[in-house]
Protein backbone atom coordinates (compact mmCIF):
# COMPACT_ATOMS: atom_id res chain seq x y z
CA UNK A 1 0.00 0.00 0.00
CA UNK A 2 1.55 3.50 -0.82
CA UNK A 3 0.70 6.79 0.63
CA UNK A 4 -2.10 7.63 -2.10
CA UNK A 5 -3.80 4.30 -1.30
CA UNK A 6 -3.68 5.04 2.22
CA UNK A 7 -5.56 8.51 1.92
CA UNK A 8 -8.16 6.84 0.21
CA UNK A 9 -8.58 4.21 2.76
CA UNK A 10 -8.46 6.63 5.59
CA UNK A 11 -11.28 8.92 3.79
CA UNK A 12 -13.50 6.04 3.26
CA UNK A 13 -12.90 5.21 6.94
CA UNK A 14 -14.07 9.11 7.34
CA UNK A 15 -17.27 7.97 5.61
CA UNK A 16 -18.26 4.79 6.98
CA UNK A 17 -16.90 6.06 11.11
CA UNK A 18 -20.55 8.07 11.14
CA UNK A 19 -22.87 5.40 10.80
CA UNK A 20 -20.85 2.73 12.15
CA UNK A 21 -19.96 4.85 15.18
CA UNK A 22 -23.25 5.82 15.72
CA UNK A 23 -24.59 1.95 15.83
CA UNK A 24 -21.61 1.12 18.02
CA UNK A 25 -22.26 4.26 20.44
CA UNK A 26 -18.75 5.70 19.81
CA UNK A 27 -17.88 9.11 18.54
CA UNK A 28 -16.46 8.99 15.09
CA UNK A 29 -13.14 10.49 15.87
CA UNK A 30 -12.37 8.41 18.73
CA UNK A 31 -13.58 5.72 16.19
CA UNK A 32 -11.35 6.80 13.80
CA UNK A 33 -8.30 7.00 15.71
CA UNK A 34 -8.87 3.65 16.31
CA UNK A 35 -9.13 2.43 13.09
CA UNK A 36 -6.17 4.23 12.62
CA UNK A 37 -4.36 2.21 15.02
CA UNK A 38 -5.37 -1.18 13.66
CA UNK A 39 -3.99 0.24 10.30
CA UNK A 40 -0.39 1.41 12.16
CA UNK A 41 -0.02 -2.33 13.07
CA UNK A 42 -0.53 -3.60 10.15
CA UNK A 43 2.79 -4.62 7.82
CA UNK A 44 1.80 -3.86 4.61
CA UNK A 45 0.54 -0.18 5.63
CA UNK A 46 3.07 2.61 5.08
CA UNK A 47 4.25 5.22 7.60
CA UNK A 48 2.30 8.93 7.21
CA UNK A 49 5.10 11.21 5.65
CA UNK A 50 3.86 14.64 5.46
CA UNK A 51 6.33 17.64 5.10
CA UNK A 52 5.84 18.95 8.79
CA UNK A 53 5.54 22.58 7.38
CA UNK A 54 2.12 21.25 4.79
CA UNK A 55 0.12 19.98 8.07
CA UNK A 56 -0.81 23.11 10.00
CA UNK A 57 -2.21 24.76 6.30
CA UNK A 58 -3.70 21.82 4.98
CA UNK A 59 -5.65 20.60 8.09
CA UNK A 60 -6.59 23.31 10.60
CA UNK A 61 -8.42 26.25 8.40
CA UNK A 62 -10.80 23.86 6.81
CA UNK A 63 -11.38 21.99 10.23
CA UNK A 64 -11.53 26.12 12.07
CA UNK A 65 -13.90 26.95 9.10
CA UNK A 66 -16.58 24.57 9.34
CA UNK A 67 -16.39 24.99 13.19
CA UNK A 68 -17.42 28.24 13.11
CA UNK A 69 -20.86 27.78 11.27
CA UNK A 70 -21.97 26.24 14.35
CA UNK A 71 -21.53 29.47 16.31
CA UNK A 72 -22.02 33.35 16.32
CA UNK A 73 -19.96 36.59 17.12
CA UNK A 74 -22.54 37.71 18.97
CA UNK A 75 -22.35 34.39 21.11
CA UNK A 76 -18.89 34.68 21.48
CA UNK A 77 -19.68 38.47 22.35
CA UNK A 78 -21.85 37.74 25.04
CA UNK A 79 -19.61 35.09 26.60
CA UNK A 80 -16.26 36.63 25.66
CA UNK A 81 -15.49 36.36 29.95
CA UNK A 82 -16.40 32.93 30.21
CA UNK A 83 -14.47 32.03 27.40
CA UNK A 84 -11.39 34.13 28.42
CA UNK A 85 -11.28 32.84 32.07
CA UNK A 86 -12.34 29.19 31.40
CA UNK A 87 -10.59 28.43 28.51
CA UNK A 88 -7.71 31.00 26.97
CA UNK A 89 -6.01 31.46 30.51
CA UNK A 90 -5.98 27.74 30.80
CA UNK A 91 -3.99 27.37 28.14
CA UNK A 92 -0.93 29.77 29.93
CA UNK A 93 -1.78 27.82 32.19
CA UNK A 94 -1.52 24.17 31.19
CA UNK A 95 1.80 25.49 29.40
CA UNK A 96 3.35 26.58 32.02
CA UNK A 97 2.35 23.29 33.82
CA UNK A 98 3.50 21.00 31.49
CA UNK A 99 7.11 23.10 30.34
CA UNK A 100 8.25 22.68 34.20
CA UNK A 101 7.37 19.57 34.23
CA UNK A 102 8.43 18.10 31.21
CA UNK A 103 12.26 20.04 31.84
CA UNK A 104 12.25 18.83 34.88
CA UNK A 105 12.17 14.73 33.83
CA UNK A 106 13.12 14.92 30.29
CA UNK A 107 17.10 15.04 29.90
CA UNK A 108 18.61 17.35 27.26
CA UNK A 109 14.92 18.96 26.43
CA UNK A 110 15.56 22.92 25.94
CA UNK A 111 13.16 24.92 27.93
CA UNK A 112 11.76 26.54 24.85
CA UNK A 113 11.16 23.26 23.39
CA UNK A 114 9.47 22.53 26.68
CA UNK A 115 7.34 25.33 26.22
CA UNK A 116 6.54 24.33 22.74
CA UNK A 117 5.19 20.30 24.05
CA UNK A 118 3.46 22.26 26.54
CA UNK A 119 1.51 24.58 24.20
CA UNK A 120 1.06 21.57 21.37
CA UNK A 121 -1.02 19.71 24.29
CA UNK A 122 -2.70 22.60 26.45
CA UNK A 123 -5.48 23.38 23.58
CA UNK A 124 -9.14 20.37 23.79
CA UNK A 125 -9.56 19.69 20.48
CA UNK A 126 -13.64 21.08 19.67
CA UNK A 127 -14.06 18.46 17.27
CA UNK A 128 -13.66 15.32 19.33
CA UNK A 129 -15.69 17.39 22.14
CA UNK A 130 -18.87 18.65 20.52
CA UNK A 131 -18.98 15.25 18.46
CA UNK A 132 -19.05 13.24 21.60
CA UNK A 133 -21.66 16.13 23.40
CA UNK A 134 -23.77 15.71 20.04
CA UNK A 135 -24.56 12.50 20.91
CA UNK A 136 -25.01 12.53 24.32
CA UNK A 137 -27.67 15.42 24.83
CA UNK A 138 -25.81 17.39 27.16
CA UNK A 139 -26.97 20.75 27.32
CA UNK A 140 -26.62 23.47 24.75
CA UNK A 141 -24.99 25.60 27.04
CA UNK A 142 -21.97 23.03 28.11
CA UNK A 143 -21.49 22.25 24.42
CA UNK A 144 -21.16 26.11 23.31
CA UNK A 145 -18.83 26.53 26.03
CA UNK A 146 -16.70 23.42 24.53
CA UNK A 147 -17.12 24.83 21.28
CA UNK A 148 -15.68 28.46 22.59
CA UNK A 149 -12.96 26.91 24.40
CA UNK A 150 -11.71 24.93 21.81
CA UNK A 151 -11.86 27.60 19.04
CA UNK A 152 -9.45 30.06 21.17
CA UNK A 153 -7.78 27.82 22.54
CA UNK A 154 -6.13 26.87 19.38
CA UNK A 155 -5.93 30.55 18.35
CA UNK A 156 -3.51 31.12 22.21
CA UNK A 157 -1.91 27.62 21.89
CA UNK A 158 -0.59 28.21 18.41
CA UNK A 159 0.53 31.08 18.88
CA UNK A 160 2.38 30.17 21.67
CA UNK A 161 3.81 26.94 19.70
CA UNK A 162 4.79 29.73 17.19
CA UNK A 163 6.91 31.44 19.96
CA UNK A 164 8.48 28.73 21.17
CA UNK A 165 9.64 26.86 18.26
CA UNK A 166 11.10 30.54 16.92
CA UNK A 167 13.25 30.22 20.25
CA UNK A 168 14.00 26.74 19.89
CA UNK A 169 15.32 26.61 16.38
CA UNK A 170 17.14 30.04 17.05
CA UNK A 171 18.30 29.26 19.82
CA UNK A 172 17.71 32.69 21.75
CA UNK A 173 14.54 33.64 23.45
CA UNK A 174 13.83 36.85 25.01
CA UNK A 175 10.61 37.81 27.08
CA UNK A 176 9.61 41.04 26.08
CA UNK A 177 10.08 40.17 21.84
CA UNK A 178 7.65 37.44 22.90
CA UNK A 179 5.05 39.41 24.05
CA UNK A 180 5.81 41.97 21.13
CA UNK A 181 5.31 38.79 18.73
CA UNK A 182 2.67 37.82 20.32
CA UNK A 183 0.60 41.41 20.21
CA UNK A 184 1.36 42.08 16.65
CA UNK A 185 0.67 38.63 15.68
CA UNK A 186 -2.93 38.50 17.22
CA UNK A 187 -3.23 42.49 15.57
CA UNK A 188 -2.10 41.60 11.92
CA UNK A 189 -4.79 38.35 12.16
CA UNK A 190 -7.36 40.80 13.25
CA UNK A 191 -6.42 42.58 10.30
CA UNK A 192 -6.37 40.32 7.66
CA UNK A 193 -9.31 38.19 8.69
CA UNK A 194 -11.40 41.06 9.05
CA UNK A 195 -10.45 42.19 5.14
CA UNK A 196 -10.30 38.84 3.47
CA UNK A 197 -14.14 38.60 5.05
CA UNK A 198 -14.67 41.78 3.70
CA UNK A 199 -13.46 40.62 0.22
CA UNK A 200 -15.19 37.80 0.38
CA UNK A 201 -18.88 38.71 1.41
CA UNK A 202 -18.65 41.55 -1.91
CA UNK A 203 -17.23 38.73 -4.10
CA UNK A 204 -20.50 36.52 -2.79
CA UNK A 205 -22.75 38.97 -4.41
CA UNK A 206 -20.72 39.57 -7.46
CA UNK A 207 -20.70 35.53 -8.14
CA UNK A 208 -24.45 35.45 -7.66
CA UNK A 209 -24.79 31.62 -8.59
CA UNK A 210 -24.81 28.79 -5.28
CA UNK A 211 -22.30 26.70 -6.16
CA UNK A 212 -19.66 29.59 -7.29
CA UNK A 213 -20.73 30.72 -3.56
CA UNK A 214 -19.88 27.24 -2.11
CA UNK A 215 -16.36 26.81 -4.36
CA UNK A 216 -15.04 30.37 -2.76
CA UNK A 217 -16.22 29.33 0.63
CA UNK A 218 -13.39 26.46 0.01
CA UNK A 219 -10.85 28.75 -0.52
CA UNK A 220 -11.00 31.41 2.06
CA UNK A 221 -9.74 29.91 5.04
CA UNK A 222 -7.09 28.85 3.09
CA UNK A 223 -6.43 32.48 1.88
CA UNK A 224 -6.77 33.96 4.98
CA UNK A 225 -4.57 31.52 6.98
CA UNK A 226 -2.11 31.39 4.57
CA UNK A 227 -1.69 35.50 4.46
CA UNK A 228 -1.69 35.64 7.87
CA UNK A 229 1.18 33.69 7.84
CA UNK A 230 2.85 35.67 5.32
CA UNK A 231 2.88 38.76 7.15
CA UNK A 232 3.85 36.88 10.31
CA UNK A 233 0.39 37.19 11.95
CA UNK A 234 -1.22 33.98 13.55
CA UNK A 235 -3.12 32.47 9.92
CA UNK A 236 -5.23 30.13 12.90
CA UNK A 237 -7.26 33.90 14.28
CA UNK A 238 -7.22 35.00 10.70
CA UNK A 239 -9.60 32.00 10.04
CA UNK A 240 -12.01 32.57 12.72
CA UNK A 241 -12.32 36.37 12.13
CA UNK A 242 -12.85 35.86 8.50
CA UNK A 243 -15.68 32.52 9.63
CA UNK A 244 -17.20 35.13 11.92
CA UNK A 245 -17.20 37.80 9.78
CA UNK A 246 -19.06 35.87 7.06
CA UNK A 247 -21.42 34.20 9.53
CA UNK A 248 -22.57 37.32 10.15
CA UNK A 249 -22.74 39.90 6.83
CA UNK A 250 -22.64 37.43 4.31
CA UNK A 251 -26.32 35.68 5.25
CA UNK A 252 -29.16 36.24 2.98
CA UNK A 253 -32.53 35.03 4.70
CA UNK A 254 -33.84 34.27 0.87
CA UNK A 255 -30.69 32.65 -0.18
CA UNK A 256 -32.49 28.93 0.49
CA UNK A 257 -29.92 27.14 -2.47
CA UNK A 258 -27.14 28.75 -1.39
CA UNK A 259 -27.45 27.82 2.23
CA UNK A 260 -28.65 24.43 1.72
CA UNK A 261 -25.55 23.74 -0.47
CA UNK A 262 -23.22 25.41 1.58
CA UNK A 263 -24.21 23.48 4.89
CA UNK A 264 -24.27 20.04 2.95
CA UNK A 265 -20.59 20.94 1.40
CA UNK A 266 -19.24 22.23 4.70
CA UNK A 267 -20.46 18.92 6.56
CA UNK A 268 -19.11 16.93 3.51
CA UNK A 269 -15.35 18.73 4.33
CA UNK A 270 -15.98 18.62 7.82
CA UNK A 271 -16.52 14.87 8.20
CA UNK A 272 -13.58 13.99 5.61
CA UNK A 273 -11.08 16.08 6.87
CA UNK A 274 -11.74 14.87 11.02
CA UNK A 275 -11.74 11.54 9.92
CA UNK A 276 -8.42 12.04 7.99
CA UNK A 277 -6.71 13.69 11.23
CA UNK A 278 -7.91 11.61 13.46
CA UNK A 279 -6.98 8.44 11.63
CA UNK A 280 -3.61 10.46 11.26
CA UNK A 281 -3.58 10.47 15.44
CA UNK A 282 -3.66 6.59 15.09
CA UNK A 283 -1.00 5.76 12.42
CA UNK A 284 1.22 7.90 14.36
CA UNK A 285 1.70 4.27 16.27
CA UNK A 286 3.81 3.69 14.12
CA UNK A 287 6.29 6.04 14.71
CA UNK A 288 5.66 6.18 18.11
CA UNK A 289 6.72 2.72 18.67
CA UNK A 290 9.76 2.69 16.89
CA UNK A 291 10.67 6.31 18.99
CA UNK A 292 10.17 4.15 21.57
CA UNK A 293 12.08 1.00 21.08
CA UNK A 294 14.00 -0.39 24.16
CA UNK A 295 12.60 2.53 26.00
CA UNK A 296 9.57 1.77 26.76
CA UNK A 297 9.67 2.32 30.54
CA UNK A 298 11.18 5.82 30.07
CA UNK A 299 8.99 7.24 27.23
CA UNK A 300 5.66 5.92 28.98
CA UNK A 301 6.95 7.43 32.39
CA UNK A 302 7.23 10.91 30.35
CA UNK A 303 4.48 10.72 28.30
CA UNK A 304 2.55 9.57 31.75
CA UNK A 305 3.74 12.56 34.06
CA UNK A 306 2.67 14.96 31.14
CA UNK A 307 -1.36 13.48 30.75
CA UNK A 308 -1.23 13.74 34.35
CA UNK A 309 -0.21 17.75 34.82
CA UNK A 310 -2.74 18.16 31.32
CA UNK A 311 -5.84 16.62 33.30
CA UNK A 312 -5.08 17.94 36.85
CA UNK A 313 -4.58 21.13 35.86
CA UNK A 314 -7.91 21.60 33.64
CA UNK A 315 -9.85 20.43 37.22
CA UNK A 316 -8.15 22.46 39.28
CA UNK A 317 -8.57 25.27 37.16
CA UNK A 318 -11.95 25.06 36.34
CA UNK A 319 -13.19 24.40 39.60
CA UNK A 320 -12.56 27.83 41.31
CA UNK A 321 -12.61 29.50 37.35
CA UNK A 322 -16.30 28.08 37.16
CA UNK A 323 -17.15 29.77 41.24
CA UNK A 324 -15.72 33.11 39.92
CA UNK A 325 -17.67 33.00 36.56
CA UNK A 326 -20.92 32.21 38.51
CA UNK A 327 -19.98 34.76 40.91
CA UNK A 328 -19.75 37.85 38.37
CA UNK A 329 -22.83 35.54 36.22
CA UNK A 330 -24.93 37.28 38.95
CA UNK A 331 -23.67 41.02 38.42
CA UNK A 332 -24.53 40.97 34.94
CA UNK A 333 -27.84 42.06 33.31
CA UNK A 334 -27.80 39.32 30.48
CA UNK A 335 -27.27 35.42 30.85
CA UNK A 336 -23.91 34.25 30.07
CA UNK A 337 -23.38 30.06 29.24
CA UNK A 338 -21.10 28.85 32.49
CA UNK A 339 -21.33 25.35 34.05
CA UNK A 340 -24.26 25.61 36.78
CA UNK A 341 -23.62 22.78 38.74
CA UNK A 342 -20.42 20.62 39.78
CA UNK A 343 -21.83 18.11 38.14
CA UNK A 344 -21.63 19.98 34.82
CA UNK A 345 -17.85 21.51 35.73
CA UNK A 346 -16.96 17.67 36.21
CA UNK A 347 -18.13 16.65 32.52
CA UNK A 348 -16.64 20.26 30.87
CA UNK A 349 -13.63 18.84 32.94
CA UNK A 350 -13.31 15.16 31.30
CA UNK A 351 -14.50 16.41 28.00
CA UNK A 352 -10.81 18.12 27.64
CA UNK A 353 -10.36 15.38 24.90
CA UNK A 354 -6.60 16.75 23.21
CA UNK A 355 -7.16 15.99 18.91
CA UNK A 356 -6.54 17.58 15.78
CA UNK A 357 -4.94 20.50 16.63
CA UNK A 358 -2.17 18.72 18.87
CA UNK A 359 -1.57 16.21 16.92
CA UNK A 360 -0.98 18.78 13.97
CA UNK A 361 1.27 20.52 15.71
CA UNK A 362 3.44 17.78 17.02
CA UNK A 363 3.76 16.51 13.82
CA UNK A 364 4.29 20.41 12.52
CA UNK A 365 7.75 20.39 14.61
CA UNK A 366 10.53 21.37 12.50
CA UNK A 367 13.43 19.05 11.41
CA UNK A 368 16.11 20.62 11.63
CA UNK A 369 17.13 24.63 13.71
CA UNK A 370 18.71 27.27 11.70
CA UNK A 371 22.03 26.15 12.52
CA UNK A 372 21.75 22.52 10.50
CA UNK A 373 21.24 20.54 13.85
CA UNK A 374 18.40 18.22 14.58
CA UNK A 375 15.61 19.62 16.53
CA UNK A 376 15.80 18.46 19.99
CA UNK A 377 14.34 15.93 21.09
CA UNK A 378 12.00 16.03 18.76
CA UNK A 379 10.63 12.41 18.52
CA UNK A 380 10.54 12.24 22.01
CA UNK A 381 8.08 15.30 21.96
CA UNK A 382 5.96 13.36 19.60
CA UNK A 383 6.02 10.61 21.72
CA UNK A 384 4.74 12.20 24.33
CA UNK A 385 2.15 14.26 22.88
CA UNK A 386 0.60 10.83 20.88
CA UNK A 387 0.58 9.46 24.39
CA UNK A 388 -1.59 12.66 25.88
CA UNK A 389 -3.56 12.91 22.97
CA UNK A 390 -4.39 8.72 23.31
CA UNK A 391 -4.98 8.51 26.75
CA UNK A 392 -7.48 11.38 27.15
CA UNK A 393 -9.50 11.24 23.37
CA UNK A 394 -9.93 7.23 23.80
CA UNK A 395 -9.89 7.15 27.17
CA UNK A 396 -11.81 10.48 28.17
CA UNK A 397 -14.12 9.82 24.74
CA UNK A 398 -14.91 6.13 25.45
CA UNK A 399 -15.94 6.72 29.56
CA UNK A 400 -17.45 10.50 29.22
CA UNK A 401 -20.60 8.91 28.30
CA UNK A 402 -20.48 6.83 31.39
CA UNK A 403 -19.81 9.50 33.67
CA UNK A 404 -22.75 11.78 31.84
CA UNK A 405 -25.68 9.01 32.85
CA UNK A 406 -23.87 8.12 35.97
CA UNK A 407 -23.76 12.30 36.79
CA UNK A 408 -27.49 12.78 35.10
CA UNK A 409 -26.34 15.62 33.04
CA UNK A 410 -29.08 16.27 30.45
CA UNK A 411 -30.30 18.90 27.93
CA UNK A 412 -33.19 20.72 29.35
CA UNK A 413 -35.73 19.96 27.28
CA UNK A 414 -38.32 22.35 28.30
CA UNK A 415 -36.21 25.48 27.56
CA UNK A 416 -35.33 24.31 24.53
CA UNK A 417 -39.12 23.65 23.41
CA UNK A 418 -39.74 27.06 24.93
CA UNK A 419 -37.05 28.69 22.40
CA UNK A 420 -38.39 26.92 20.18
CA UNK A 421 -41.71 27.87 20.42
CA UNK A 422 -41.13 31.44 20.67
CA UNK A 423 -39.24 31.51 17.29
CA UNK A 424 -42.55 29.52 16.11
CA UNK A 425 -44.40 32.96 17.09
CA UNK A 426 -41.99 35.22 15.97
CA UNK A 427 -42.12 33.60 13.26
CA UNK A 428 -46.28 33.65 12.44
CA UNK A 429 -46.39 36.92 13.52
CA UNK A 430 -43.47 38.08 10.90
CA UNK A 431 -45.30 36.17 8.34
CA UNK A 432 -49.15 37.62 8.95
CA UNK A 433 -46.92 41.56 9.58
CA UNK A 434 -45.83 40.69 5.61
CA UNK A 435 -49.92 40.09 4.66
CA UNK A 436 -51.12 42.42 6.14
CA UNK A 437 -48.62 45.11 4.54
CA UNK A 438 -49.63 43.43 1.22
CA UNK A 439 -52.80 43.86 2.00
CA UNK A 440 -52.07 47.67 2.06
CA UNK A 441 -50.79 48.01 -1.20
CA UNK A 442 -52.50 44.72 -3.13
CA UNK A 443 -56.31 44.07 -3.43
CA UNK A 444 -57.03 40.67 -2.47
CA UNK A 445 -59.88 38.67 -2.73
CA UNK A 446 -61.65 37.73 0.64
CA UNK A 447 -61.14 34.04 0.73
CA UNK A 448 -57.71 34.23 -1.15
CA UNK A 449 -56.48 36.57 1.86
CA UNK A 450 -57.97 34.67 4.67
CA UNK A 451 -56.52 31.58 3.17
CA UNK A 452 -53.31 33.57 3.38
CA UNK A 453 -53.86 34.15 6.70
CA UNK A 454 -54.11 30.48 7.93
CA UNK A 455 -51.11 29.42 6.05
CA UNK A 456 -49.35 32.18 8.11
CA UNK A 457 -50.43 30.66 11.15
CA UNK A 458 -49.49 27.37 9.75
CA UNK A 459 -46.01 28.37 9.25
CA UNK A 460 -45.63 28.78 13.16
CA UNK A 461 -47.63 25.69 14.23
CA UNK A 462 -45.60 23.69 11.91
CA UNK A 463 -42.50 24.41 13.70
CA UNK A 464 -44.14 23.97 17.05
CA UNK A 465 -47.60 22.71 17.60
CA UNK A 466 -47.56 23.63 21.04
CA UNK A 467 -48.20 27.18 20.11
CA UNK A 468 -51.93 27.17 19.79
CA UNK A 469 -54.70 26.26 21.71
CA UNK A 470 -56.93 22.73 21.64
CA UNK A 471 -59.25 23.78 18.67
CA UNK A 472 -56.67 25.48 16.71
CA UNK A 473 -54.93 22.90 17.15
CA UNK A 474 -57.41 19.94 16.03
CA UNK A 475 -58.20 22.40 13.27
CA UNK A 476 -54.28 22.58 12.23
CA UNK A 477 -53.76 18.56 12.42
CA UNK A 478 -56.71 18.56 10.15
CA UNK A 479 -55.50 20.98 7.61
CA UNK A 480 -52.01 19.64 8.20
CA UNK A 481 -52.99 15.64 7.25
CA UNK A 482 -54.17 17.43 4.18
CA UNK A 483 -51.34 19.66 2.90
CA UNK A 484 -49.31 16.36 3.61
CA UNK A 485 -51.83 14.37 1.52
CA UNK A 486 -51.79 16.74 -1.08
CA UNK A 487 -47.87 16.90 -0.71
CA UNK A 488 -47.50 13.73 -1.12
CA UNK A 489 -49.41 13.21 -4.35
CA UNK A 490 -47.49 16.03 -5.60
CA UNK A 491 -44.19 14.27 -4.56
CA UNK A 492 -45.37 11.31 -6.91
CA UNK A 493 -45.76 13.90 -9.68
CA UNK A 494 -42.61 15.52 -9.08
CA UNK A 495 -41.08 11.72 -9.29
CA UNK A 496 -42.62 10.56 -11.92
CA UNK A 497 -41.55 13.84 -13.78
CA UNK A 498 -38.10 13.68 -13.00
CA UNK A 499 -37.52 10.00 -13.77
CA UNK A 500 -39.06 10.86 -17.36
CA UNK A 501 -36.66 13.56 -17.79
CA UNK A 502 -33.93 11.70 -16.40
CA UNK A 503 -34.73 8.56 -18.79
CA UNK A 504 -34.04 11.32 -22.02
CA UNK A 505 -30.67 11.36 -20.74
CA UNK A 506 -29.92 7.96 -22.52
CA UNK A 507 -31.62 8.88 -25.85
CA UNK A 508 -30.25 8.96 -29.35
CA UNK A 509 -29.96 12.82 -29.68
CA UNK A 510 -30.47 14.01 -26.19
CA UNK A 511 -28.53 16.44 -24.89
CA UNK A 512 -27.22 15.93 -21.50
CA UNK A 513 -26.60 19.72 -20.48
CA UNK A 514 -30.27 20.25 -21.17
CA UNK A 515 -31.23 16.92 -19.45
CA UNK A 516 -29.11 18.37 -16.46
CA UNK A 517 -30.83 22.00 -16.64
CA UNK A 518 -34.58 21.00 -16.64
CA UNK A 519 -34.04 17.97 -13.73
CA UNK A 520 -32.28 20.87 -11.44
CA UNK A 521 -35.07 22.84 -12.24
CA UNK A 522 -37.66 19.54 -11.15
CA UNK A 523 -35.31 19.32 -7.93
CA UNK A 524 -35.02 23.33 -6.76
CA UNK A 525 -39.47 22.51 -7.33
CA UNK A 526 -39.39 19.33 -4.91
CA UNK A 527 -37.90 20.82 -2.41
CA UNK A 528 -40.67 24.18 -2.15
Amino acid sequence: MDQLALLFVLLLGAVLSVPVGARLGLPAPVLMTLVGIVLALLEFVPNVEIPPEFILPLVLPPLLYASVQRTSWRQFTANLRPILLLAVALVFVTTAAVAVVADAVVPGLPLAAAVALGALVAPPDPVAATAVAGQLGLPRRLVSILEGEGLFNDVTAIVLYHVAIAAAVSGSFSVPAAALDFLLSAVVALAVGLAIGWAANKLMDFLGDATLQVGLTLLVPFVAYVLAEELKGSGVLAVLVTALFLAEYATDADDVMGRLAGRTFWEVVDTLVTGIAFGLIGLELHNAVRTASGRWGELLGWAAAVTAVVVLVRLLWLLPATWIAKRLHHRRDYDEEIPVSWRETVIMWWSGMRGVASVALALAIPLTTDDGKAFPVREEIIFIAFGVIMTTLVLQGLTLPWLVRKLGVEADAEAEEAFEKELAIRAAKAAKRRLREIQEVEELPDEFAEQLARRAYDIGARISPDMVDEDRRAAYVKRSAWAKRVRRIQGEMMSAARHEVLAARNEHGSDPEIVDRVLRHLDVRSLR
